[in-house]
């Protein structure tokens, strides 16, 4: 499979968990050549109303739990930025 057939599958995973916010995903594993590390290096943003009155670490474990088949496996690290309000 082809890295951008796997960013569209990501992406679409994120806009189905989402599916009334505003997502968006970019690769950014060329900033991390060198690290003999396996797996993409993402960084997504997701704006929804689901955030609101949300921890942190709330918002960025409902975002770790659309893609937990992916996490270790086609995802290295992942950079998860959200409209938290806490």
């Amino acid at each position: 499979e082809s890295i951008i057939n796997t960013l569209d599958k990501i992406l679409q995973k994120l806009k189905d968990g989402f599916p009334n916010g505003s997502v968006t995903l970019e690769n950014t594993s060329s900033q991390h050549i060198g690290h003999n590390s396996k797996g993409l290096h993402l960084r997504t943003t997701i704006q929804d109303n689901c955030f609101k009155d949300k921890s942190t670490i709330e918002c960025h474990r409902m975002v770790h739990s659309i893609l937990k088949d992916e996490i270790g496996k086609e995802i290295h690290a992942i950079t998860i930025h959200t409209n938290c309000e806490k």
